[in-house]
């Protein structure tokens, strides 16, 4: 972990849907500096998809964001949603137990970005944010997607403890991903 200078002190917020309009143009702006090469060759990476599955996660049940900042900049964050008794798990790749699959309103806080600027990376901050968000979930676990060609973020995630679930392609168009959970109790 690289350490941070002390004039550059981390405040975590955390964040709902009722926030969204206030804090979603410095979700944007540091998607769109995270992603911004991937964004030029795929359009699943694009800035005007990501802003439209940003609103779509916003609109599910208790929405949570953890938003870091430095000096009153944005350095990263991490948010997620609740998953219902009603969802339903699609783009599954791989054969998954079916009671892996079952859900309720309060078994399943489906992470959907962890994202740190590049100044940021290695300082801990991801980790932070993750943890900071994870405190407010009432969910018994964490579910999240990693790239398939990402073994290093995997590696991350496995040392936070979460483990191998299965392969999805949520999307017709996006990467396809290892499926990931973590328990919270």
């Amino acid at each position: 972990m690289t350490a941070q200078p002390e004039s550059e002190i981390l405040t975590v917020g955390y964040y709902t849907a009722d926030d969204l309009p206030a804090i979603e143009s410095l979700l944007v702006s540091t998607y769109a500096e995270v992603y911004a090469a991937e964004a030029q060759s795929d359009p699943f990476f694009s800035v005007e998809r990501f802003t439209d599955r940003l609103r779509a996660h916003a609109r599910q049940p208790r929405w949570g964001c953890a938003l870091g900042e430095v000096s009153g900049a944005p350095v990263g964050y991490a948010y997620g949603f609740a998953r219902t008794s009603e969802y339903q798990w699609g783009g599954l790749l791989t054969a998954v137990p079916p009671a892996d699959l079952t859900e309720s309103d309060t078994r399943t806080f489906a992470l959907c970005e962890v994202m740190v600027r590049a100044p940021w990376r290695g300082t801990g901050t991801a980790r932070a944010l993750h943890e900071e968000l994870l405190d407010h979930r009432i969910e018994e676990r964490s579910h999240l997607l990693v790239e398939e060609d990402h073994p290093r973020v995997r590696a991350v995630y496995e040392r936070w403890g979460y483990r191998w679930m299965g392969t999805m392609q949520p999307y017709p168009d996006s990467p396809r991903y290892h499926s990931m959970v973590r328990a919270l109790a």
